[in-house]
């Protein structure tokens, strides 16, 4: 077997280029969430797709963040963070925090969670997060959080495939097969 070489013995002259490897990867379906942290009075937030379920004993998880998003800076300094898992119906919720607009809370219900973070009401579902260890990789920087509060209520959640925001809607005449196998894609208008 051969030893593991550090990260500046490596040769990067194989690695896949920038675009393909984004066009491979839209081909993994996944959620869509809003990032909210609160840092010194501000509350800050962006849409994510790049979270995941990381360990349940203790509950973690792990979000990735750009390295150049304000809302990064202030989960690093903070410590705390929410994922706010939108509805099918939310895709409007999630361009505006796809944007670099400061003004991303205004005209939306808020209410402020046991850590101080900002939950965004009429979510599928909102986690509350404590910082751990966070990890520099490539232009992000990889959050692993604990768990310190969770809620969710009935729903279908908003999906991204492909560079494009949907949800999943019932095959009709598939009665009785589990839910998995009665969805089909839909895009969002």
């Amino acid at each position: 077997m051969e030893p593991i070489t550090s990260k500046t013995e490596q040769h990067h002259h194989h690695l896949v280029d920038r675009e393909r490897f984004r066009s491979v990867m839209s081909h993994f379906a996944s959620g869509v969430t809003i990032i909210s942290t609160r840092h010194e009075g501000i509350d800050y937030g962006l849409t994510a797709s790049a979270v995941s379920s990381l360990s349940l004993d203790p509950p973690m998880l792990l979000i990735c963040v750009n390295k150049t998003s304000n809302t990064r800076n202030a989960i690093e300094a903070s410590g705390v963070f929410a994922v706010n898992i939108l509805q099918e119906s939310q895709s409007e919720v999630a361009r505006k925090f796809a944007t670099s607009r400061a003004d991303k809370f205004t005209g939306l219900s808020v209410s402020y969670g046991d850590l101080g973070v900002p939950l965004l009401d009429n979510m599928l579902a909102t986690i509350e997060c404590r910082v751990v260890e966070s990890v520099s990789g490539g232009t992000h920087t990889v959050f692993l959080a604990e768990v310190e509060a969770a809620q969710a209520t009935e729903g279908m959640p908003l999906t991204y495939f492909r560079g494009r925001m949907g949800h999943f809607t019932p095959i009709h005449g598939e009665k009785g097969a589990s839910l998995w196998r009665n969805m089909q894609w839909e895009d969002v208008a």
